[in-house]
């Protein structure tokens, strides 16, 4: 499809999450920088890069730190607990795969190991959740992709 312009109005990359039928949950399509985060949370664990240059931590993964520009990069396990560092609450479902669990909440949840990742917090009352709010991460099936989610922490899950 073109504008006016001649410019492509089609994206040009591929989309990184599959489905496209609105009335399912979409699931991650693993492309070579991220396969190994997905394999490892279908294991139920969760990993992130480490600069082997300049010592960096990242999260999305990518194929070159984003600090220092080094190919160095290795994945490293990432500790299953964090806190809330901003948050909003979903009232409206953006399709019907998702009518059934409004309210939820979107978070961007610090990570003990000093990484920041976005996902939605489980279990508990979406009015309940404030600004650093100690979490543990679980995951969740999506078919056959397994993704990373927070519930809040019970005091002997956070220490």
């Amino acid at each position: 499809m073109y504008t006016e312009t001649g410019v492509s109005c089609q994206p040009t990359v591929p989309l990184s999450w599959g489905g496209g039928n609105m009335a399912e949950k979409p699931i991650p399509i693993p492309n070579g920088d991220t396969l190994p985060f997905w394999e490892a949370c279908n294991r139920d664990e969760l990993i992130y890069q480490l600069c082997g240059k300049c010592g960096y931590r990242q999260f999305y993964p990518r194929r070159v730190c984003k600090e220092c520009g080094s190919g160095t990069l290795k994945w490293v396990n990432a500790s299953l607990k964090g806190s809330v560092y901003s948050f909003t609450i979903q009232h409206r479902a953006p399709t019907s795969a998702f009518r059934e669990d409004v309210p939820y909440v979107i978070a961007l949840v610090d990570l003990d190991d000093g990484v920041r990742m976005m996902m939605n917090i489980k279990d508990c009352n979406p009015e309940d959740i404030y600004i650093g709010m100690p979490v543990s991460i679980i995951f969740e099936e999506r078919g056959k992709q397994k993704l990373p989610q927070a519930k809040p922490a019970l005091d002997q899950e956070r220490y």
